[in-house]
């Protein structure tokens, strides 16, 4: 109330702290690819996984840009690997 109060806050939102899980996946999935992850651990809860997968993939739109157009490392895509043509 008093964040509202002080012009913080939209009057009648308020704003909860981020769960010790989301806090956790989002760090794990900052830093490990889930493949890594499901190799190294045994059993990971299915709550777990997925707020893991949730904080894998990328959230601003130019990350989705960027990671959505990889380059192959051929420098004509017109030009399959090996030479060929495509």
């Amino acid at each position: 109330a008093a964040a509202a109060a002080l012009g913080l806050l939209p009057l009648g939102k308020t704003q909860s702290p981020e769960s010790l899980l989301d806090i956790a996946a989002r760090k794990v999935a900052e830093k490990w690819p889930f493949q890594r992850v499901e190799e190294r651990f045994e059993r990971i809860p299915e709550p777990v996984q997925r707020r893991i997968v949730y904080w894998s993939f990328p959230r601003s739109e130019r990350e989705i840009c960027m990671y959505s157009s990889f380059n192959t490392g051929a420098e004509d895509p017109a030009v399959a690997p090996g030479g060929a043509a495509a």
